[in-house]
């Protein structure tokens, strides 16, 4: 199970069906769609600024976590960035997975 961070904000038309429905609506239709691709939520909160809701997601995989947002996004009502998030323990395979790893930088 991987983690997500989704960061999200309304379309006009999305913003009058929030008005309408309600964030608690919202949340639930959400928490619906994650279930199905297998996955939970773990924080849902709506915000002020250049973002509407930040969504922190457990997922099955990337698929999965590509799924939601391109379904959500063709109705037209909201536009959704994905993150991967990484446990501390990821990155310290990476940082093991590095060092075994040569690259020359151009013009090196």
């Amino acid at each position: 199970m991987g983690k997500y961070l989704l960061i999200g904000s309304y379309t006009a038309e999305g913003a009058i069906g929030l008005l309408k429905e309600g964030g608690t609506s919202r949340r639930a239709e959400t928490e619906r769609a994650i279930r199905s691709l297998g996955g939970t939520i773990e924080a849902y909160y709506f915000a002020f600024g250049d973002d509407d809701f930040y969504l922190l997601a457990d997922l099955p995989d990337n698929v999965s976590a590509a799924v939601g947002p391109l379904i959500a996004g063709a109705t037209g009502t909201v536009r959704i960035r994905t993150i991967v998030l990484m446990t501390p323990e990821e990155v310290d395979a990476v940082k093991d997975k590095a060092a075994s790893v040569t690259f020359r930088g151009a013009g090196q």
